[in-house]
């Protein structure tokens, strides 16, 4: 596993993703910002991990989705515990707890994981059966 290129991507996606909620959240469409910031997230998530996901393994890296799910979800969990909840939760009344424990986190946390394996399974897997058949 490119281990450096992971958590390169992995910090690019936090950062784009708590930008998207940030964004999100300010935009006047539900009453409740935090819902509607998490409901946006996780239409995001999909797609900034598919990309990421296709950056990765843009030059032959042949990891299993799962593996690089968790280790980018290893590092997007670290940095919320270094910098989104210290500084744009607990300000706000919200906790560690509230955060890490909230439904929400877990399912986004599922979706990154579940995109980041579904391209695998999609993209990368079908191409090295093929150059097994063919080796």
């Amino acid at each position: 596993m490119k281990t450096i290129k992971a958590l390169w991507i992995a910090i690019l996606i936090w950062i784009l993703g708590v930008s998207a909620f940030s964004l999100i959240y300010m935009l006047p469409i539900l009453e409740d910002p935090y819902l509607q910031a998490n409901i946006g997230l996780a239409l995001v998530v999909p797609f900034l991990v598919w990309r990421g996901a296709r950056l990765y393994y843009r030059n032959g890296a042949t990891a299993h989705g799962l593996k690089l799910g968790l280790v980018m979800l290893l590092v997007s969990a670290s940095l919320d515990a270094l910098i989104t909840v210290p500084l744009l939760i607990i300000p706000f009344g919200g906790s560690y707890a509230s955060f890490f424990g909230s439904l929400d986190f877990w399912l986004i946390a599922l979706e990154f994981l579940g995109t980041c394996t579904l391209y695998w399974y999609l993209r990368i897997r079908p191409s090295l059966n093929t150059s097994i058949k063919n080796g």
